[in-house]
Order: structure tokens, then C-alpha cells, then sequence
């Protein structure tokens, strides 16, 4: 009993930690992944923002990242002679986090894929080791104040 009750709790514990937030819009820019209040700190950079609000109207370049855009999605362009917020692929971010370099990443509940991926380092608040179905990942939350 005590068994099936580990086996609930660990099971409960993953699936909260994997839902989805509601809160988060994502953003990409030059490829990479970040969040629209990550781009808040680069105000003065920004050349353009454009917004799309439905998985139907992302031009063909952005619909490798449709699964992120739930909430609408982001396109940033920066100005020429703005830098570059640093990225880390999800490659290195398992390798530094002890988990197989190919294992999936969830940011704020949703499963990012393919360790060329990259997402913008200035997003990551918390990193956890989670189990998903079996199969140690990184579970990111990101600053949203």
C-alpha cells in the first residue's frame, strides 16, 4: 500500500511540476527562445516586435516553435548595433545538470526538444531535475516579476 501511495505521490509531484503555465508568452529572437519580460531589460535595443496571437499566423520560419505559442508568440528584432543576449543549447544546459545531453527540457511546463535548441540564459530563474515518464529532465521556471 504504502508502495502505491511513493508511487501516487512521485507521479502527482511530476505532472504539477510539467503543467503548462499560463502566464508565460514566449519570445524568439535570432533563433533562440526567451520570454517577452526577458526582452523588457533590452527596451532601448528593440527595432520591432511582432506579435502573432494564434499558431495559425506564424510565418513558416517560426512554426518550429509553434508548440510554444499557446499563449502567442513573439518575434524580436534587435537593432544592428545591439548585442546579443547569451544563449546556452538545452545540450549543455542537461550536461551541466547531470541528465542525458538529449533528454527533452520543460520551461514553465513546456517540453522544449532537440539539444541544438537554444534558450536565452537570462530567462532561467530555478532549474530542477524532474522525472517524465521515467527519464530525468531539467525543469525551468523563469523570472516573471
Amino acid at each position: 500500500m504504502k508502495k502505491l501511495l511513493y508511487t501516487f505521490l512521485i507521479f502527482a509531484s511530476g505532472m504539477l511540476l510539467a503543467q503548462k503555465s499560463n502566464t508565460v508568452k514566449f519570445a524568439v529572437y535570432n533563433d533562440a527562445i526567451g520570454t517577452v519580460k526577458m526582452f523588457d531589460n533590452h527596451k532601448g535595443d528593440i527595432e520591432k516586435f511582432n506579435v502573432y496571437k494564434t499558431k495559425a499566423n506564424l510565418p513558416s520560419h517560426l512554426k518550429k516553435f509553434e508548440y510554444l505559442a499557446d499563449n502567442g508568440l513573439v518575434e524580436v528584432k534587435l537593432k544592428k548595433n545591439a548585442g546579443n543576449p547569451d544563449t546556452i543549447s538545452l545540450e549543455l544546459l542537461n550536461s551541466q545538470g547531470n541528465v542525458p545531453k538529449n533528454s527533452p527540457v520543460f520551461v514553465e511546463g513546456y517540453k522544449i526538444e532537440g539539444p541544438e535548441t537554444r534558450i536565452y540564459s537570462e530567462i532561467i530563474d530555478n532549474v530542477e531535475v524532474i522525472d517524465f515518464n521515467g527519464q530525468k529532465c531539467l525543469s525551468i521556471s523563469t523570472i516573471q516579476k
